[in-house]
Parts: structure tokens; sequence; C-alpha cells
């Protein structure tokens, strides 16, 4: 069986990601603490998630994503945003050009050592490099554990990078790097999300996503039948991990 390799799984699911992936807290953003005249960049942007409240918040936000399927959404829902097509290791921008760098759900996804020399040479002296993560955090009201049962029984053994950020080791890829001091934040918020929502959010999950279109669309009835017609209530946290460039 061929499977699409995980970083590239979403192109194939851009439209359920939109739907179905949460909103990020405007409070995250807030605390990163620049000022409203930045130009910012939103690294591995997908679906624009992070720059919708990035544009409402600086005067200049370039989106870079590599995938063209995540980047025609991003284009159409943020259209205030300047899409780029790019890498976190291959950054379109010129030197010191920017006062902020945000990857939201995505730094997983770099290959850390390469894209932290280039987000270091795009920012300014004194910038800020934010990196966020969201996961839920206590039951999902309805509960939905039979899902979740579900996609273990199904779900085979394959490395994920979120491995290692969940370990903390990522963090050593920092040593020796031109960023300041670390400052870590937690910002809890809800999503309401509806049935067809929830799905959305299951099919866009990356080794979902990477299945073969059969056993994709197979396994995703099985958790459609699993969820209840009605709105759900699903409590996330953001992990807010903020550098400044020295």
């Amino acid at each position: 069986m061929t499977r699409t390799p995980l970083s590239r799984s979403f192109g194939r699911a851009a439209d359920r990601y939109e739907s179905g992936r949460p909103d990020w807290p405007e409070a995250a953003v807030d605390a990163v603490g620049l000022s409203a005249d930045s130009v910012v960049l939103d690294l591995g942007a997908g679906t624009g998630k992070l720059s919708r409240v990035l544009v409402s918040r600086y005067a200049r936000v370039i989106a870079v994503e590599p995938l063209e399927a995540m980047r025609a959404v991003l284009e159409a829902v943020v259209p205030d945003a300047e899409v780029l097509e790019g890498s976190a290791e291959k950054i379109p921008m010129p030197d010191h050009s920017a006062d902020g760098v945000f990857a939201g759900d995505s730094f997983h996804w770099f290959d850390k050592r390469r894209a932290l020399a280039e987000i270091a040479r795009v920012l300014r002296t004194g910038g800020a490099l934010a990196v966020f993560f969201s996961r839920p955090i206590g039951p999902t009201e309805p509960a939905i554990d039979g899902v979740h049962e579900l996609l273990e029984r199904h779900r085979r053994p394959r490395e994920h990078p979120m491995t290692r950020i969940d370990s903390g080791e990522w963090l050593e890829d920092f040593s020796g790097s031109p960023f300041d001091t670390l400052r870590e934040l937690r910002f809890p918020f809800v999503q309401e999300i509806s049935h067809p929502q929830m799905l959305d959010y299951f099919a866009s999950v990356s080794w979902i996503a990477a299945l073969e279109s059969d056993e994709r669309d197979a396994l995703l009835d099985e958790v459609g039948a699993l969820l209840l017609d009605t709105m759900y209530r699903r409590s996330w946290e953001t992990l807010a991990y903020v550098w400044r460039r020295r």
C-alpha cells in the first residue's frame, strides 16, 4: 500500500482542515508583544487559521505555505495576507525584513536547524519568534471516547514529529542559536463544533489524510456513525513558546 508522506498529507484535506481545526486564541498573539505597525510572517501557514488573527493586529502579514491546496484556501479566506509559496527551510523574504515570525501547529514539521537559521536571517534584531501548539484538554462534550478507541485500533505504528515536541527534545535545537530566553505561556479556549466539522477534524489528522482514499473513506464512515448529530464542545489549550532575536 502506498501512503502519502505525513508532511504532505494536508494537501489532500485542505478544505476539511479549514472546516474542522480550531481557530487560535487572540490572547496568544497579543502576548507576543509586537506593535501594530509590525511586519510579521506566518510560517507553515496552512489554510490561514493563524493568519486571520495576525491580519487583524499587524500592518503587514506574509503567509508562507509549501502546499498548493492549502495556499488556495488561505488566499480565499484571508485575502489581506500576502501569500507566498515557500518553506521554513527556504523563506522567500529578504534578510532582517520581519519583526515577528509565527508558527502555528507547524514547527514540528520543520527541519529545525535549517529553519532556525532561516528564521534568524529574516528577523530583525529584537524581533520575536512565536511557536504555538494547540491540543485538546479534558473530555469532549458529548463524549467521543468510542471514536478514539476506533482510531487507535486502526492506527499503524508510524513515527510522528510531535513525539519530539511532547518530550521537550526540540528545545535542544535552540542551543547556540541567536534567540534569547524562552517564555512559555498557556491559553485555554473552547471550540464549538458541529457533527460535520468534527468529522472534518478527524479527516484532517495527518495519518488519516495520508491513507489511500478507499481506506480513508471507510474509516471516516465508521467515525461518522459514532458521532451524534449535535454541537460538540471541545476544550483546548494553546501552548505558546516565545523568543526574541538577539
